[in-house]
Formats: C-alpha cells, sequence, structure tokens
C-alpha cells in the first residue's frame, strides 16, 4: 500500500485513483449514512506544484461508486510544512488555524465523511473535524487508505502503513 500511495501521490500515477478509490470503497463503513465527502483540502500552492490534490481525485471515486457528492468544503488558508517529519506536537502546532470553510458549502447540519490517503496522527484530520463541526456539521468521520503506525518503528525508520489491522 504504502508504494501505491507514493505513486499516486508523488509520482503523479494518477490512473491509480480508481484503484485506490475502490480501496476507500471496501472499506466504508456500510452501517452508517453520509450526506457529503469532503476530501482533505490543499494549499494552492502544492496543488500547483503537484498537479491535483490526491484527497479529491480520492473523494470522487468514492462518490462514484457511493453517489455521495464530493463538496470541496474546507480551505487551507495558509501554506504548513509538510507533516512527514514532524513530532506529534509540532504535527498539531503546524496546521493550528490553517484551514477554515469556504463560504459556498453549507455543512449546516449534515453528516460528512472526510477523506484523506494517510492518518498519521490525526492532527490534520482532527483540525478539519473541528473547522467542519463549527460550520454545523452534525458529524465528521474520516476514511483514509491507510494508517502509518509509528509506534512500531525506531526513530529513523520512515512510519510503516497499517491497512485493515494488517502491518
Amino acid at each position: 500500500m504504502r508504494e501505491l500511495i507514493h505513486l499516486f501521490k508523488y509520482g503523479r500515477v494518477r490512473p491509480l485513483a480508481p484503484v485506490l478509490g475502490g480501496f476507500l470503497g471496501a472499506a466504508l463503513p456500510r452501517e452508517e449514512r453520509f450526506d457529503v465527502l469532503v476530501p482533505m483540502p490543499l494549499h494552492w500552492v502544492r496543488r500547483w506544484r503537484r498537479g491535483f490534490n490526491q484527497s479529491y481525485l480520492l473523494a470522487r471515486e468514492l462518490s462514484r461508486r457511493t453517489g455521495i457528492p464530493v463538496v470541496g468544503a474546507l480551505r487551507r488558508k495558509r501554506s504548513t510544512a509538510s507533516q512527514a517529519s514532524l513530532s506529534r506536537a509540532e504535527r498539531r502546532r503546524n496546521v493550528r488555524g490553517a484551514f477554515e470553510p469556504r463560504r459556498d458549502a453549507d455543512v449546516g447540519g449534515l453528516r460528512v465523511l472526510l477523506v484523506d490517503d494517510v492518518l498519521t496522527t490525526g492532527a490534520t484530520a482532527n483540525a478539519c473535524a473541528a473547522v467542519l463541526k463549527r460550520a454545523g456539521a452534525s458529524c465528521v468521520t474520516v476514511l483514509t487508505l491507510a494508517r502509518a503506525d509509528r509506534r512500531i518503528l525506531n526513530p529513523a525508520a520512515e512510519p510503516a502503513l497499517v491497512v485493515g489491522g494488517e502491518r
């Protein structure tokens, strides 16, 4: 999974979006109902450099499978350092105040599914969920392709991705 996500995100292999979106669809909690899918926003500079927002592409694929509309309800109002090399506390500080609701997207009373590729400490997801809740969302759930488990590694190694509880 790590290699697929890296190819998709950094190698710009956009044709992986349907495959990865299928994985998200398989992991979607069937017992819950969601009104909108909200992709994790990228700052416009990072989106311009990368050429796309991987979370938006994943949300779009999930939308095709479920019929749940994609709503760009969040905006990253300031650029932040890459979270990859930051500690848990540094990640929380890095994203504090970085997001705001988009004026043209009303989430009042809606059940929101926040879509991203990888969750490590949850700092970014928590910051976005807090903004969505303040904007009136009744419920915010996060769905990611993988979870980076930093507890099982030595400090010099990169985080391992955990999928479905397997390492």
